[in-house]
């Protein structure tokens, strides 16, 4: 994808003198440091403005809901990395995010971008209803998943993903992204013959897009998230390493079929 020709070049977000650092218009000093949240000051530099109350409360509950998840991939990427590597606390991290795509974490922008485009055709006079289906029936003719439904775990319901829209119902946050995400968990069964329920990437972007944070960005607030666990995991990895024994364990579950000299036997150990 081009972003675009080299012909502006500014930035909005940052700029500094020997004694002033400003970020978004605000002086660091004296406006941010010790006066707002890191909720706040991110939204800020993602949108240019700080946000509401109702703005920072459902970037937070989205921040909270998926910082951890257990050993995951990503993470047990970035405990091995740090158990092979344990000068390069940040190669294990990047090591964890670089592992992070369209099924673990980076289905929130897919499911951004499905529910942003329902939303542009309703906006358009459509209605509600056929726009999912024309969706839903566009994504199964490409075969591709409905991103932001189903769970392995949590086949019922997700509750992250009903926690977080009852925090935008209470925050008056919940819109057009939110109606359009629960109109594709009604219609599912009807149209893919699945009853899948929303889930937690599901109902980060609906809840976020009404909230008024950028498309563009979603998927970072994902990675945010699960830096500040992987930080914790890597922190654990150095008191109690399990780096190894995840690694010996892989090993271990995974069979030899190729070609081998007669006789030989896979070591079990």
């Amino acid at each position: 994808m081009k972003i675009g020709p080299m012909t502006d070049k500014r930035t909005a977000i940052c700029a500094s003198n020997p004694d002033t650092i400003i970020v978004r218009g605000h002086d660091l000093l004296t406006d941010l440091m010790g006066s707002v949240s890191f909720t706040e000051h991110t939204w800020l530099l993602i949108t240019g403005k700080l946000p509401s109350e109702a703005q920072r409360r459902i970037l937070d509950a989205t921040l909270v809901a998926i910082a951890e998840h257990g050993l995951v991939p990503s993470v047990a990427a970035a405990r091995m990395t740090l158990a092979a590597s344990p000068e390069a606390l940040q190669g294990a991290v990047a090591a964890g995010l670089l592992g992070c795509g369209s099924v673990i974490l980076g289905s929130s922008q897919l499911a951004g971008q499905f529910l942003a485009q329902i939303c542009r055709q309703v906006l358009a006079g459509e209605p509600l209803d056929v726009a999912v289906s024309n969706n839903v029936a566009a994504a199964r003719a490409n075969k591709r998943a409905i991103p932001g439904f189903g769970h392995p775990l949590h086949k019922q319901a997700d509750p992250r993903a009903a926690r977080l829209l009852a925090i935008a119902e209470a925050h008056s946050i919940a819109g057009a992204h939110v109606k359009a995400l629960c109109a594709v968990e009604r219609l599912l069964p009807e149209l893919t013959g699945k009853p899948l329920k929303i889930n937690i990437s599901g109902a980060i972007p609906a809840v976020l897009l009404d909230a008024g944070y950028p498309l563009l960005a979603l998927q970072g607030v994902p990675l945010l998230a699960r830096t500040a666990g992987l930080i914790a995991h890597l922190l654990e990895e150095q008191q109690r390493p399990v780096g190894f024994a995840m690694a010996h364990a892989a090993a271990a579950a995974i069979s030899y079929d190729g070609a081998a000299p007669e006789g030989f036997i896979q070591d079990e150990n």
